[in-house]
């Protein structure tokens, strides 16, 4: 079921985030976040833009939201998209799932158009959000380091209407 975050939903998210802090170079984070942390994001997101969550068996597998991806006016149609499906979960469709309502969720609200930036090497989101109709748009090389690694990031974008 993909339903809406709520507040007791941040322990959850926190302990599927804080994997990817420390144990891949998918997040750019480098130390895990606190629940109380992760509850302020939530609360800073969540009442102006989509941030929905998959839950199955009474259990948080994965969440998504999207925020503004720049500060300036100009851009207030444009959002970034935030995806994370729980270790062990992944490659069984909750991503897709909530990255789908995330979309129409965002085209619903009069959003012009998504932006995913991941990390250089994550072909599963590449190709999950290329099946999304996300194109391609930009790649930026060696702008992170992480684990020892310079890392690369490539932007992919949506127009929804």
């Amino acid at each position: 079921m993909i339903r809406y975050v709520r507040n007791n939903d941040a322990a959850d998210i926190t302990r599927i985030y804080n994997y990817y802090i420390t144990e891949t170079d998918i997040s750019f984070e480098t130390e895990p976040v606190s629940i109380e942390e992760m509850r302020k994001r939530i609360n800073a997101v969540s009442p102006d833009f989509p941030y929905l969550v998959f839950e199955s068996d009474g259990e948080i597998a994965g969440y998504c939201y999207a925020h503004p991806w720049k500060e300036r006016a100009a851009y207030r149609l444009t959002l970034e998209t935030t995806v994370y499906v729980e270790k062990g979960k992944t490659g069984k469709g909750i991503g897709r799932q909530l990255m789908l309502k995330l979309i129409n969720e965002c085209r619903a609200k009069g959003f012009h158009a998504l932006v995913a930036c991941i990390t250089g090497g994550n072909v599963p989101s590449c190709r999950m959000h290329a099946s999304l109709g996300f194109q391609r748009v930009s790649q930026f090389s060696e702008v992170g380091f992480k684990h020892g690694r310079l890392l690369d990031v490539t932007d992919y974008e949506l127009i929804l209407q």
